[in-house]
C-alpha cells in the first residue's frame, strides 16, 4: 500500500499546475514513499543538525486528518514547517495547537491586519528570544506588509524601528503582557487614542500570550527554523524563482 501512495503523489505532482520550485518538496516525499519510507526529514537541509530534540513520527503512524493538514500546507507553501513535524509528536496537542492558532491569526474580525499580527509575533517572540518564531514570522510579516527590511528592525530595537504611532502603541501593549506587567487603564487608553477598543486589545493579548506559550514549546523542543523561512518576502516573487 505504501508503494501504491507514493506513485499516486508522484502522478499528482507531475499533473499539478504548481510550479517546479514548489513541487519539489512533493516530488521528493513521494520518491522515498515509492522506496518503503514514510518519515519525515528530522534533520535541516543545509545542515546535520536535528529540527528538535523529539523524534518525528512515520506518516503512516499519524491520524489522517494531521496529515491532511500537513500536506495542504505543503502544497500551499512548497514546504512544511518545522513546527507541524515536532508538534506531530502530541496529535491530540497539535489539534489544539493549530486550532488556536488559527482562531487567533486567521480571524477576519477586528482592526488588526495580518500583517499587525505578524509584527506582535516578531517583537514578543524577540523578546522571548525565540529563533523560531521570530525568523518564521519575520517572513510571514514581509510577505502580508511587502516591507522587506521592517521586521528586522523590530528585532534590533522596536522602537527604533521604522513605525508609525499606531504601530509602535500595538507593539507596546503587546509587549506588557509579553513581560506580565499589570495591566491597567492606562494601556487601554493608548490604545483607544489609535481606534482600538477592548476587542481589538484581547486580541493583541492573546497573540501575545499564545505566543509566550510557543516560545517556550520551541525552546524546549529545540525546534530550528526551516531554511526556506530566511528568504521568504525579501526578494519579488520573480527573481526569488530565479535564485
Amino acid at each position: 500500500m505504501r508503494w501504491m501512495w507514493g506513485l499516486l503523489r508522484l502522478r499528482r505532482a507531475a499533473a499539478s499546475p504548481l510550479p517546479p520550485f514548489m513541487l519539489k518538496g512533493i516530488w521528493q516525499e513521494a520518491q522515498i514513499a515509492v522506496g518503503g519510507g514514510q518519515m519525515y526529514c528530522t534533520q535541516s537541509a543545509e545542515s546535520s543538525r536535528p529540527i528538535g530534540r523529539y523524534p518525528i513520527p512515520y506518516k503512516k503512524d499519524l491520524p489522517y486528518d494531521i496529515v491532511e493538514l500537513m500536506e495542504e500546507v505543503e502544497t500551499k507553501s512548497g514546504f512544511l514547517p518545522n513546527v507541524f513535524k515536532v508538534l506531530s509528536h502530541r496529535p491530540a496537542e497539535f489539534r489544539a495547537f493549530f486550532a488556536y492558532y488559527n482562531a487567533i491569526m486567521n480571524k477576519e474580525t477586528g482592526r488588526l491586519s495580518k500583517a499587525d499580527r505578524e509584527l506582535i509575533v516578531v517583537a514578543t517572540s524577540t523578546t522571548n528570544r525565540c529563533p523560531y518564531c521570530v525568523i518564521a514570522h519575520s517572513a510571514l510579516h514581509r510577505i502580508y506588509s511587502k516591507q522587506p527590511t521592517l521586521a528586522d528592525q523590530v528585532t534590533v530595537n522596536w522602537e527604533l524601528a521604522e513605525l508609525g504611532p499606531r504601530e509602535l502603541a500595538i507593539l507596546s501593549f503587546a509587549l506588557a503582557v509579553t513581560h506580565a506587567e499589570n495591566i491597567t487603564d492606562e494601556h487601554f487608553k493608548k490604545l483607544e487614542v489609535h481606534g482600538f477598543d477592548r476587542e481589538d486589545a484581547w486580541d493583541m493579548a492573546m497573540v501575545s500570550a499564545f505566543f509566550a506559550m510557543s516560545n517556550r514549546i520551541a525552546h524546549f523542543t529545540d525546534l530550528r527554523p526551516n531554511k526556506e523561512f530566511y528568504t521568504m518576502g525579501r526578494l519579488p516573487k520573480e527573481k526569488a524563482e530565479k535564485s
